[in-house]
């Protein structure tokens, strides 16, 4: 981190410890928002295979609906009701367990919803249900190919199904292929890499390197793709063996790119979609914020990280996204439209709907799940 936001961080940690502190709410009192947004988005959807319409006609099996089913087997696995285990199951079936594309396909935002048919070939071994992501994955693990994590929200969308997949057949070339291919989008991609190391934030892609800048002349650093990356560590090193030999990388890059979140927290609770450039369409993001939530209670719940800087962090946002974002009726606002950049989707407001509602959904359970297990 550098001396400015070192600076930051510790102005942030002395200010935390002069104010009365927020409490998280009771598991009770946790669930009770998770459930209604959930609801909400259900009873919308009553029908998991139904195609998404926006500018074009879309199959329900992309990567915006597979973020919410991974956010939605979070939730069952705090709170097992069968009609979200019934759910999650009526949408693979709905699409024959495939990908959309089909098998031959190398694309990370068409591979995400293997991470839920694996969740569900772990409850129910059903050959079919993993037929098609295996095939998919397997295609790249058997080429010398390694650049297709061009854009950081591959790597929260593909990672992670590398990783299930690896432990469930003990077959270390998984982790192997999948260590090629973030390394590649870390150091590779574009003039040298997507990750900037002093910052210890990433480029959404090689179109935001340097010299591009934000209007305040700082880079260009997105909150929701920095949330897919941070979302894509916790979901592999939750599963990865720690004798991997990079384990250690994917750990030192979570705890790094914690740090430098933490004083970038807004007063309010909330991120903003330029984690570096307030005045860029600044304001309250609730998917990228949930994202950071996530990785943070996940980290603390398993002792990566320190309780007395990272609790009051997730409390503030937590409880903000709760009071601020989640509607009565269980909509949930603040969330960023589809795009790449802090412009794209906006406005972002309390009622404004996103072009897609399912992800910003998923971010949120994925987030209050962690959240639940803190208490």
């Amino acid at each position: 981190m550098n001396t400015k936001y070192f600076l930051l961080l510790l102005f942030v940690l002395i200010f935390s410890t002069s104010v009365p502190a927020q409490k998280l709410p009771s598991k009770t009192k946790t669930l009770k928002p998770l459930r209604l947004t959930n609801k909400y988005f259900m009873n919308k959807w009553p029908d998991a295979g139904k195609s998404i319409i926006t500018n074009r006609e879309r199959p329900s099996n992309i990567w915006t609906r597979a973020v919410y089913y991974e956010g939605l087997m979070a939730l069952y696995n705090i709170d097992k009701q069968q009609e979200y285990y019934d759910y999650a199951v009526q949408w693979g079936e709905k699409h024959k367990w495939g990908l959309r594309n089909g098998v031959n396909n190398r694309n990370a935002d068409d591979q995400a919803c293997g991470q839920t048919y694996i969740d569900l070939y772990l409850i129910d071994k059903k050959p079919e249900r993993i037929k098609d992501i295996k095939a998919s994955v397997d295609l790249m693990v058997n080429s010398d190919k390694s650049d297709d994590w061009n854009w950081i929200d591959a790597i929260q969308m593909a990672m992670p199904v590398f990783t299930q997949l690896g432990v469930l057949y003990k077959d270390t070339s998984y982790f192997s292929k999948m260590y090629d291919l973030y390394s590649f989008a870390k150091y590779k991609h574009g003039e040298k890499g997507l990750y900037n190391p002093a910052d210890h934030l990433w480029w959404r892609d090689k179109d935001f390197d340097p010299p591009y800048k934000e209007p305040n002349g700082e880079d260009c650093y997105w909150s929701r793709g920095n949330g897919w990356v941070i979302a894509a560590l916790v979901r592999t090193l939750q599963l990865l063996p720690k004798k991997d030999p990079h384990y250690h990388e994917y750990l030192q890059d979570f705890k790094d790119m914690c740090a430098a979140l933490v004083p970038l927290q807004r007063a309010d609770g909330f991120w903003n979609v330029s984690l570096h450039d307030s005045t860029h369409f600044g304001g309250k993001e609730t998917s990228g914020t949930a994202l950071f939530t996530y990785g943070f209670a996940w980290g603390i719940g398993k002792g990566l990280l320190d309780k007395k800087t990272y609790r009051p962090i997730i409390v503030k946002a937590w409880n903000a996204m709760v009071k601020d974002a989640v509607h009565a009726n269980g909509f949930l606002g603040y969330v960023q439209g589809t795009g790449k950049e802090p412009k794209d989707g906006q406005p972002v407001t309390y009622t404004s709907t996103p072009d897609f509602e399912d992800y910003g959904l998923g971010c949120f359970l994925l987030a209050g799940t962690e959240v639940y297990k803190l208490k």
